[in-house]
């Protein structure tokens, strides 16, 4: 997360819940695409966990720089870790899916981010975005509003995300369009690969 975005977020963590509507239904689908069981999900600047609460996983850990936002997410009673999206505090291999939801375009590195959910899936993992379209109407002026309120947000279009994910290695296909779209990357079952970026 940028760093001038996460004061924002300590802010409004106590009634984060109540402006901002519930995770789409459609995450669980796409978790459900994974070519492995998911017994461990990270929800990345996932804040009070919206996206973690969305799915039925055993293990759902949200990862977030703003500790209010973690506390939240701790009493909807989740796992929660103070982090950086672009340096996971996970092994190798660990989770069998990544979830960032509305938060892409809040991370400063996102290719960082990128490479990092490629390195902490297991083979046959999958790694969900669902991310606002600075392509529609909705979606320029949402970004515009950001830029208002002073958030640093890098905004990006489904197949942009879909081709950052292929570089880096995924398979990667953009699943819903819209003013909220979703990109799905499975990592390849290969135990030998290699991220590419």
């Amino acid at each position: 997360m940028h760093g001038g975005d996460v004061w924002q977020f300590e802010l409004f963590a106590p009634v984060y819940d109540l402006l901002v509507p519930g995770a789409d239904a459609g995450l669980t689908a796409a978790i459900e695409t994974a070519t492995v069981p998911v017994e461990r999900l990270l929800d990345v600047g996932g804040g009070t966990g919206r996206g973690a609460r969305a799915v039925d996983v055993p293990e759902r850990i949200v990862i977030d720089p703003a500790a209010a936002m973690l506390r939240e997410a701790r009493e909807h009673g989740l796992a929660a870790v103070r982090g950086d999206g672009s340096r996971l505090p996970v092994a190798d291999g660990a989770v069998q899916a990544v979830l960032i939801t509305d938060a892409l375009h809040h991370v400063g590195d996102q290719l960082g981010l990128v490479r990092e959910a490629y390195r902490v899936l297991a083979p046959g993992g999958v790694f969900v975005v669902q991310e606002f379209d600075p392509t529609t109407a909705l979606g320029r002026l949402l970004a515009a509003g950001e830029r208002l309120v002073g958030f640093d947000s890098r905004f990006h279009p489904p197949e942009t995300v879909r081709e950052v994910l292929a570089a880096v290695g995924f398979e990667a296909a953009v699943r819903e369009t819209g003013v909220e779209y979703l990109v799905v990357g499975i990592r390849p079952d290969r135990v030998d690969d290699r991220p590419r970026w």
